[in-house]
């Protein structure tokens, strides 16, 4: 993927570069231990740096068939990653059920179909 750098020297302005590459969320703190009361993630680009016990974050919904979101957990302890809603499911877990995303792990979820997440995890 090119950089925001690249995108501009293409003659893009610097925000119209930013919107290409995603924006990016700093400072997640995860909450809940449901989907409904999970921190709801807002930007293609996600840092938990604050992870409770349990705590979990669910995607966006705000989302079409081909996007990606990245999540990368620099907080104390795991979190749980849900779907965007509760008829949708990640990988072939059941729909609504997330999944445990570790400490100092690193998750790109692309949506496939419209009701359908591939989550393809770092090491």
């Amino acid at each position: 993927m090119a950089t925001a750098v690249d995108i501009m020297r293409g003659g893009f302005s610097s925000g119209q570069a930013r919107a290409v590459g995603g924006q990016v969320q700093s400072a997640v703190s995860a909450a809940g231990t449901t989907i409904a009361t999970a921190t709801r993630l807002t930007a293609s680009i996600n840092v938990v740096t604050t992870a409770a016990a349990s705590s979990g974050v669910a995607l966006p919904t705000q989302v079409q068939i081909g996007d990606s979101v990245e999540i990368l957990n620099l907080g104390a302890n795991a979190v749980t990653v849900y779907p965007d809603t509760s008829s949708n499911q990640i990988n072939a877990l059941s729909a609504a059920a997330g999944f445990l995303l570790a400490t100092n792990t690193a998750v790109v979820l692309r949506k496939f179909t419209s009701t359908r997440w591939a989550g393809f995890l770092s090491a």
